[in-house]
């Protein structure tokens, strides 16, 4: 009887080193795909013409976004289970994940404020529909990119780091 709660201590353990690791993995893949976009597009991108703007954008849309459409909800709800099951501790441990959850959440409404719907008009786009401003829209997205990555690093950080 006296190692019963042991066994359930490392149980308990186990279970939140499983999360961890799952919600990282998922991380992982979330910010690979914004810094695999932004180092593959960036240098060349204002050299562009806008058929070759418009035929990448539109690939690259349409291969991110049923992945991430699935990745980033499984991320946040990792997140959010690893800061539920750290709430009683409010230890170093538990305020590095809800600094990591918060972080997220703010990239998150980045993606779907701004860059989602700059993606939505990207996908309509043909060479001949193509607005005068494309540049601008084109511009504003790559401004915005940084502050995703930023983001998504320090949340890599606060939950690597307890």
């Amino acid at each position: 009887m006296l190692f019963v709660p042991c066994k359930t201590f490392e149980k308990k353990f186990a279970m939140q080193k499983s999360i961890q690791l799952i919600t990282g993995l998922l991380l992982v893949l979330v910010t690979g795909v914004f810094w695999g976009t932004w180092f593959s597009l960036s240098r060349t991108m204002f050299g562009l013409s806008p058929e070759i703007f418009i035929t990448i954008g539109k690939e690259i849309i349409r291969n991110v976004a049923l992945p991430m459409s699935i990745i980033m909800p499984a991320s946040i709800i990792g997140l959010l289970v690893l800061v539920i099951r750290s709430w009683r501790t409010k230890s170093v441990y538990f305020y590095c994940m809800l600094l990591a959850f918060i972080l997220f959440v703010i990239a998150l409404v980045i993606t779907v404020g701004i860059e989602v719907p700059i993606d939505n008009k990207i996908k309509t786009w043909t060479v001949e529909s193509i607005p005068a401003d494309w540049q601008s829209i084109r511009d504003k997205w790559e401004s915005i990119i940084p502050s995703e990555h930023l983001l998504l690093s320090q949340v890599l950080l606060f939950l690597l780091v307890p």
